[in-house]
């Protein structure tokens, strides 16, 4: 079928049979050429964005002029107020106060951390449904608020940790960590694995280390995660023991202390995890071998 949208028919393509008439035009009748002209002669408001605390559905009360835009008498004026006051009063009480409060934080959260609008708006919906599932109530706002954030981060797939949550948030770690597990378990939310990958390039970043190192640490990442040695481990755990690995068969002069503070991790994480991988993979028992023939 063949649609003429300046006919509104539809049309088969083989006999001319015209199955479809008298379609509506749901395009505007208008034409722009530049994007302020048509935003100027656009009619209608954004999208409902969940990230705001009303959707981005608010109510305004003009007080001075009419829909004509003329004055109004002062007798109607200060009637106006008055609804303008009550609307006002009634978004500040009950669920609109606590989702006023919550976008405020995922907000500033998401501006600090540098996430994007699409999963600011992923933890705006999680913790709306928290909300009417009153998961919130006995619980302060800024935890569940934190807590909503880091599990948009985790189903993502975008590497923000706890701590980074932590510091940037009024609340503990303790408390975040609390309300993300409520959220998993309360909402049923399937998380995904998180890729060591993901943390890599964040870590080498911090650390310093140059691109060669890194592309040698992705391939023994990527054996390891073949021989399924990720499973079950921190994914910057064994992120910062790749990049170690690797900066020793590259002979490059990083300490283990430097990539466990870019990771956020303790040493003895490293040293535990870089026994694993020497013993079962293979790319790194041909590279100490080649590297004594080299020695010799």
């Amino acid at each position: 079928m063949v649609k003429d949208e300046d006919v509104g028919e539809f049309i088969c393509n083989e006999c001319g049979l015209v199955i479809l008439e008298d379609m509506l035009d749901l395009r505007p009748e208008w034409r722009a050429f530049t994007l302020e002209e048509s935003r100027a002669k656009r009619r209608t408001g954004p999208p409902t964005d969940y990230s705001r605390y009303d959707k981005g559905l608010s109510t305004t009360m003009w007080i001075t002029r009419d829909a004509s835009g003329q004055p109004i008498p002062s007798k109607a004026r200060q009637q106006m107020w008055r609804l303008r006051r009550w609307q006002i009063r009634s978004t500040m009480h009950g669920k609109s106060r606590n989702l006023m409060k919550a976008m405020d934080v995922i907000q500033r959260l998401s501006e600090k951390l540098h996430i994007s609008s699409s999963v600011q708006e992923t933890a705006a919906m999680l913790y709306r449904k928290a909300l009417d599932k009153d998961l919130v109530r006995g619980r302060s706002i800024a935890s569940i608020a934190a807590a909503a954030l880091y599990a948009a981060c985790r189903l993502t797939e975008i590497p923000r940790s706890l701590e980074e949550m932590a510091k940037v948030s009024l609340r503990e770690k303790k408390e975040i960590a609390s309300g993300y597990r409520i959220l998993v378990r309360r909402l049923k939310i399937k998380m995904p694995i998180h890729d060591p990958l993901n943390h890599l390039t964040k870590i080498a970043e911090k650390a310093e280390i140059s691109g060669e190192v890194q592309g040698l640490a992705v391939k023994i990442l990527r054996e390891a995660k073949q021989k399924h040695m990720t499973l079950g481990k921190d994914p910057r755990g064994v992120a910062a023991a790749v990049l170690y690995v690797a900066c020793q068969l590259k002979n490059k002069d990083v300490t283990q202390k430097r990539i466990a503070d870019a990771a956020n991790i303790t040493e003895v994480t490293i040293r535990n995890r870089k026994k694993e991988l020497m013993k079962r993979l293979s790319i790194l028992r041909k590279r100490r071998r080649q590297l004594k023939k080299d020695r010799f």
